[in-house]
């Protein structure tokens, strides 16, 4: 499996990233979704990554920057064919090693709840994520569930 930055282009991390925006918007309440499109991963304050076997898109992930100190998880998502692999953990792992790089003192997250973010919420506690307050402009709903991972002490 190789990670990468990039690849926005693609036709298969388009189509997965589409599938994302599809689920995402079906499974949230109104006003919940929290999601990037296409546009919002161009921005120079997000690093896009992918995962890959060959030629096979696995997953895909991205950081966005909060602050000097702090980052955003965005954007996770593993191809259907891939789960259970290890491909979003992959991703993950690189999102961390990129925000210590960056002296990063937290990184952050926002996700919703319900059966199709069961894998999602199993994964950020296994890496040691901790259930934290809303950041940034996000709204605590009785849906939206928010992490936080501390990089001084992990």
């Amino acid at each position: 499996m190789l990670v990468r930055a990039g690849d926005l282009d693609d036709p298969q991390v388009v189509a997965l990233l589409e599938l994302h925006a599809r689920e995402m918007s079906d499974h949230s309440p109104p006003g919940t979704c929290h999601f990037l499109d296409l546009a919002g991963l161009k921005t120079p304050d997000i690093t896009f990554l992918s995962a890959w076997e060959g030629d096979t898109l696995l997953a895909v992930g991205a950081l966005k920057a909060l602050d000097a100190q702090s980052g955003e998880v965005k954007s996770m998502r593993t191809a259907p064919a891939a789960r259970g692999r290890g491909a979003g953990f992959a991703i993950l792992d690189h999102i961390v090693v990129i925000a210590r790089e960056r002296g990063y003192r937290a990184l952050r997250l926002e996700t919703g709840t319900g059966p199709l973010f069961e894998a999602a919420h199993a994964l950020y506690r296994r890496y040691g994520f901790a259930p934290c307050p809303p950041f940034a402009d996000y709204i605590e709903t009785d849906f939206n569930r928010f992490y936080a991972l501390d990089l001084i002490d992990a």
